[in-house]
């Protein structure tokens, strides 16, 4: 089954909600979590911060991840891990390929033709809103 993960990452205020912009298809145009491919025997946990530092130059030194949920696609033989955390302090982004953007955790997640993932984005975070306390 392939792995990829999201990573629903809010800064230091708990405010906002870092996201690329999609370059490439699937979502091409449209914000998405930050995230990518677990690589075959690669410790999940270890490939959130992996991507995540790929993607954005956030370390584990700037963030501690918590896996939330993951997402099963039976016919895709996909499996979608989703962790989040919350920044211990302001960081300057580092560019991969997609351009960051941090967006007011208010927004609504669950639009088709902004965002990707077809409302789960908005699902996920509702879920860590829920369980703020006992995540952060």
């Amino acid at each position: 089954m392939k792995k990829l993960n999201v990573i629903l990452v809010y800064n230091k205020e708990s405010t906002k909600i870092l996201m690329c912009k999609r370059e490439k298809e699937p979502y091409k145009g449209k914000f998405n979590l930050v995230g990518g491919k677990v690589e075959q025997d690669e410790d999940e946990l270890h490939a959130a911060y992996r991507e995540l530092q790929e993607e954005t130059g956030i370390t584990n030194n700037d963030i501690k991840l918590t896996h939330i949920m993951n997402f099963q696609y039976e016919m895709s033989d996909m499996e979608l891990e989703v962790y989040t955390g919350i920044l211990n302090k302001d960081v300057i982004l580092q560019e991969e390929v997609n351009k960051l953007y941090w967006i007011d955790k208010n927004e609504n997640f669950f639009d088709i033709n902004k965002y990707a993932g077809e409302g789960n984005i908005g699902h996920m975070l509702h879920q860590a809103e829920l369980y703020k306390d006992k995540l952060f």
